[in-house]
């Protein structure tokens, strides 16, 4: 039987991991501040709602009307949406997050069976995993809440702040739980910014072993899968 594909929305990388993501599958998007995380994570948003599937986006950092006033830069009126009855933007702390684990849902349930949600981001997992101490209770967390998103019927995104050196740092824990992992780079190489992408993990799924060039443009993320960059 073939794997339900639902598209990323990202100009160039549907064609890299045969046909998008694994329907209900959690992805990680991890990079440092700046990357284009969130940029990303609302173009699948977008990509969803352009093809009537509707999206919820759950933020820690970030506040509302800055990020709708950010995103009109691509041209998405997230508020027009939002009228529309076919999105939400929830700010919630990561102890809201933590709530709704442990009541099974809770809020963020009924609005997706309101809306019908079917595609979920959550902005960023890194405050949320920093409730838990040890590494064991951390993917106790993460299971929890995986098995939520596949119960709502949701293909979810989730942001990780990864401000390693290297860039190759993710927890533990969320590397070995998420179906799929793609890195975001901006180095400076020689003086000069690039800026690239490279799918790590991608379940069920033949990835390509390079690191492709990102560019950012007034549509939002496009990649070049013929352009390498050599980070």
């Amino acid at each position: 039987m073939a794997i339900k594909r639902i598209s990323t929305g990202i100009s160039g990388l549907d064609p890299l991991i045969q046909g998008g993501f694994k329907r209900n599958s959690v992805n990680l998007v991890a990079g440092g501040a700046g990357t284009g995380k969130s940029i990303f994570a609302m173009q699948f948003i977008i990509e969803g709602l352009k093809k009537n599937e509707p999206g919820i986006y759950i933020t820690f950092e970030e506040k509302k009307e800055k990020v709708y006033e950010d995103m009109l830069e691509f041209g998405w009126d997230l508020e027009k949406y939002e009228k529309s009855g076919k999105f939400s933007f929830l700010e919630y702390t990561p102890e809201q997050v933590k709530k709704i684990l442990t009541e099974g849902g809770g809020i963020v349930e009924s609005i997706i069976e309101k809306i019908k949600v079917k595609r979920i981001v959550i902005d960023s997992i890194t405050s949320f995993s920093l409730l838990y101490e040890d590494e064991l209770t951390k993917k106790e967390a993460a299971l929890a809440l995986f098995e939520l998103i596949d119960k709502w019927d949701c293909t979810g995104i989730l942001t990780s702040q990864d401000e390693s050196k290297d860039g190759h740092i993710i927890t533990a824990a969320m590397e070995f739980e998420v179906d799929g992992i793609i890195l975001i780079y901006h180095v400076k190489k020689k003086g000069v910014r690039r800026r690239a992408l490279e799918i790590l993990k991608m379940r069920g799924t033949k990835i390509p072993e390079k690191t492709i060039s990102l560019e950012i443009t007034s549509k939002g993320i496009k990649i070049d899968p013929k352009k390498i960059e050599d980070l």
